[in-house]
């Protein structure tokens, strides 16, 4: 009997786990479940879940590819699908940003491929579309799943099941009357009437939350000198968006660098490595200083113009974004537009950005060693610097946000640290009022694009694997100067799920069968940078390189006892 493969999910994670497996010398049987009706588009990507005029914010230089790189799958594609996605032939580059189903169809025709590709190499693969898994139990010898379909429930069991569910959205997107609590699906959008829009986060999601509403509401165009501008439609003039967060500043634009990354000079992967090796816990401030050392060796001017030698953990932010925000925000994002245009055309790299860039994921090894202290002030002073950085959006998005606002159709609010959200539940007939320094702004309708929540492993929709208790909360050292190398140290619960490096939940339950946890929104809290399609090609590769291992080396143990 083929070892028996089960993926709960055939987004990016799914899709590139598959990819690992299918090159294996030894015969597989693969069956991928998909709850939704198009498998290996996955939610980001998927039709039903996203309107045309959103944009990913991957180029095909960037997107790890699977049996072709994104470009030139577009490059194979006749006029008649360019032209209703709105691309032009000549236009086709590496570095190109493009609409988010544009992905959705590139990654199923991928998928098509690699399943070819399976059956050619011996596999056995079996893709099963509105199949909803809908429990996980481990047994001795294996894993169970049952499954929900349009003809009923079963039972299946495998040796190896890799849960990549991906991003966790409600079924019910509008909680309350003209209340959001996702973007998703964009299709719940059209119901915004000509009203206030209310936008809490500014981030590509909140773009993404903005651009269908104002599609909805009138259409983007190039005048006669090739500007973009937004004309609005008949009868929309209470139609007006306000973007909102803390800081009250737009992301930045997409900017020009190397690809692949270089090597860092000074935060390495080996000096990261090296603190950890020594067994403490407090190490925030040496990872700083690695960090502080970068950014000297590639960008001494910046350094010196923001006084980084005088900026620690909790005062580096400030500084970073002071030019942003002492700046009206569509004044910086013109600004910044700009230089970036101008990078791209002289293929120039602004050194501190990329410093930061190149040393975001090094930086991210640290975290599962950190103790509760360190690991607080992690996410509450550090992390947004490299969230800001990498999450920079493609520029026909802020070409977008500066022709709504040219039109009158969009503002920019800081909400700062004390503000209130007041909704239905507070008694409000629809939509959400918002209060800041007294002030207060009322929206017929409010949309919260603040992205995925980390998940713990009660959240899972797996009753019978909660039951089992076969999943543990992830927990980290609680003070530094605890120093226990053994087993059972103080600790306190992080949220997620724990697992280990090959993502295997840390499981009390002796089986000879393996579950992978590839499930984004239950790893954020200790791998924050853990977004995107990048991620999900690393987490699929480790992931397909684990079961292989099982597979085809004896000396693997085939079943783990919680420490």
């Amino acid at each position: 009997m083929l070892p028996r493969i089960a993926i709960i999910g055939t987004g990016p994670t799914g899709l590139y786990t598959f990819k690992q497996l299918i090159g294996s010398t030894v015969p597989l049987s693969i069956t991928l479940y998909e709850a939704e009706g198009e498998p290996g588009k996955g939610t980001p990507y998927h039709p039903d879940m996203n309107d045309p005029a959103m944009l990913s914010n991957i180029p095909s230089i960037e997107l790890p590819a699977f049996a072709e790189t994104l470009a030139d799958w577009l490059r194979r594609q006749d006029d008649d699908t360019l032209m209703r996605h709105g691309i032009r032939r000549e236009a086709i580059d590496e570095r190109e940003f493009y609409p988010r189903l544009v992905l959705g169809d590139y990654m199923q025709a991928q998928f098509q491929q690699m399943q070819a590709q399976a059956a050619d190499r011996g596999h056995q693969v079996t893709v099963l579309a509105r199949h909803k898994v809908t429990d996980i139990e481990i047994q001795a010898e294996a894993i169970r799943l049952r499954i929900a379909h349009p003809d009923g429930e079963d039972d299946a069991i495998f040796d190896h099941v890799v849960m990549a569910t991906g991003h966790n959205w409600p079924e019910s997107t509008e909680i309350r009357p003209g209340y959001f609590v996702s973007p998703w699906p964009a299709s719940i959008l059209k119901s915004v009437r000509n009203e206030a829009v209310g936008i809490l986060g500014t981030s590509l999601s909140g773009i993404d939350a903005l651009m269908t509403v104002a599609t909805a509401h009138g259409m983007f165009y190039a005048d006669a000198a090739g500007d973009l501008q937004y004309q609005p439609a008949a009868d929309t003039e209470d139609f007006r968006a306000t973007l909102m967060s803390r800081k009250g500043i737009l992301p930045e634009a997409d900017f020009y660098c190397p690809l692949p990354y270089v090597t860092p000079l000074v935060c390495t992967e080996e000096a990261i490595e090296a603190l950890i090796a020594t067994g403490r816990h407090d190490l925030l401030d040496d990872v700083f200083e690695l960090f502080r050392g970068e950014i000297v060796a590639r960008d001494p001017e910046y350094a010196a113009r923001i006084g980084l030698s005088q900026l620690t953990v909790e005062t580096f932010a400030a500084a970073y974004y002071a030019d942003r925000t002492e700046s009206d925000p569509f004044v910086w994002a013109a600004k910044n537009l700009a230089e970036a245009e101008e990078n791209r055309q002289k293929r120039y790299t602004v050194p501190w950005r990329y410093a930061i860039l190149i040393t975001h994921e090094i930086v991210a090894k640290v975290i599962p060693h950190l103790d509760e202290n360190d690991l607080k002030r992690f996410h509450r002073h550090f992390k947004g610097i490299f969230i800001d950085d990498y999450a920079t959006v493609p520029l026909m998005s802020i070409r977008r946000l500066l022709a709504l606002s040219r039109a009158g159709k969009l503002s920019i609010l800081k909400l700062g640290e004390d503000y209130q959200i007041r909704t239905a539940e507070d008694g409000l007939e629809r939509g959400a009022e918002v209060e800041v320094n007294g002030e207060v702004h009322r929206f017929g309708a409010f949309i919260d694009a603040t992205g995925q929540e980390t998940l713990s492993a009660t959240d899972l929709p797996f009753p019978t694997l909660v039951a089992q208790g076969g999943v543990q909360v992830s927990a980290t050292p609680k003070a530094a100067a605890i120093r226990q190398p053994d087993r059972d140290p103080d600790t306190v619960r992080t949220g997620g799920i724990d697992v280990d490096e090959f993502y295997r939940p840390r499981l009390g339950l002796m089986s000879e069968g393996r579950l992978y946890c590839a499930a984004i929104a239950f790893l954020l809290h200790k791998e924050p940078f853990v977004q995107g399609i990048t991620s999900a090609r690393d987490i699929g590769e480790t992931v397909g390189r684990a079961i292989l291992s099982d597979i085809t080396d004896e000396k693997t143990p085939l079943f783990q006892i919680s420490a």
